[in-house]
């Protein structure tokens, strides 16, 4: 029962580590049998020498795995003070054992202890040892090469997360700057038609409400859909409708298959605001919005086209800038040089148009 406790306790072989060290293993056990059959022993015996070559090379490869795994476990940093006598214990063990294994099969009586007090056994002890050298050393440099470039993934990993965190921290900031933004409009306007038609601004102040209810979590979210945009849209052209009366009117048109399409939230709010205030308002006559999504190019496009003054006429009143430069920052992070916003004169009023990638 302890002796099955202990097996059990073993740590699991890499297998498929073992096997392409198996393989680099068969390669200089071949190149050993060369050299000692063409460069030792004038060409001869190439095969005999080719199975004591293997079958000493891969026991004295084994025997040091095994201890390896068993003592480090699958570490490739290990106390090499340590792993210095594992080394010359497998050697030893490896020589006698494979030396046997080889004459057993050709057929032949092995006699470790008498072979090695000729200079033919301790020239093939020494080369061993040169070779098992030789093999620890390329497996050494392997491993330190393997764990410099596992390091290098892991920096390269907690550097592109840490860009991920700024990045977002920052379309947060950005995002977070439209809230301010667009309640101090609506609140401005609020003030004034509090004077000049309480009805209008008690129904105004009740749609702000409603607005609110529905936009403020919705601001805060990463991701959203054009569904919910488009929603929110409607919301906010119904409150600008209020307080403008008959000189605003508006549609949107989305299409079913695009309601599921995702992006970053409020982004065509600052458009249809900008239209609002640059283009409608200061339109004697108002003006109609319209606010469109249409696949194109592999992508989606969506466009804000208003029948104000048109850019020819300038602002309708001074603005911040901060609308338009808010969303190119935003698209920037998202998306890079794929998405697009412009901003166009049309034969009647403005279009802002944003393309998105898939």
């Amino acid at each position: 029962m302890f002796a099955m406790q202990t097996i059990l306790r073993l740590p699991a072989l890499p297998l498929r580590r073992l096997a392409i060290d198996g393989l680099y293993v068969t390669a200089l056990n071949v190149l050993c049998a060369l050299l000692i059959t063409f460069v030792f022993s004038g060409g001869r015996h190439f095969w005999p020498t080719l199975l004591y070559s293997m079958c000493i090379g891969t026991t004295i490869w084994l025997l040091i795995d095994f201890a390896r795994f068993q003592l480090w476990g699958d570490q490739s940093k290990f106390n090499w003070l340590w792993f210095m006598p594992v080394l010359a214990t497998a050697v030893l063990a490896g020589v006698f054992i494979g030396s046997h294994l080889a004459a057993w099969l050709l057929g032949t009586e092995a006699n470790f202890m008498r072979a090695l007090r000729g200079q033919r056994g301790i020239s093939a002890l020494l080369f061993s040892v040169f070779a098992t050298g030789t093999a620890t050393a390329f497996f050494g440099a392997r491993d330190r090469l393997s764990r410099a470039r596992a390091e290098a993934a892991m920096e390269k990993a907690r550097a592109e997360a840490v860009e991920r965190q700024a990045l977002q921290a920052q379309l947060q900031l950005l995002q977070a700057q439209i809230e301010p933004h667009m309640l101090f409009n609506t609140l401005a306007n609020l003030q004034g038609l509090i004077a000049i038609d309480p009805v209008r601004a008690q129904s105004m102040l009740d749609q702000l409400i409603v607005y609110l209810r529905a936009t403020l979590s919705a601001a805060r979210a990463q991701r959203t859909t054009l569904g919910q945009e488009f929603a929110l849209l409607d919301a906010y052209l119904g409150l600008m409708s209020v307080r403008m009366g008959a000189r605003l009117s508006f549609s949107l048109d989305l299409p079913d298959a695009l309601r599921g399409r995702e992006l970053p939230p409020m982004l065509l709010q600052p458009l249809v605001e900008n239209a609002i205030a640059h283009g409608v308002e200061p339109n004697v006559a108002g003006g109609h919005i319209q606010v469109v999504a249409r696949a194109a190019d592999g992508g989606v496009e969506l466009l804000v086209s208003d029948t104000g003054r048109g850019l020819d006429a300038g602002p309708g009143k001074p603005g911040t800038g901060l609308g338009l430069a808010n969303i190119r920052e935003r698209l920037l992070g998202l998306y890079g040089e794929r998405a697009a916003l412009s901003l166009e004169a049309a034969p009647q009023g403005a279009v802002a148009r944003i393309y998105l990638p898939d």
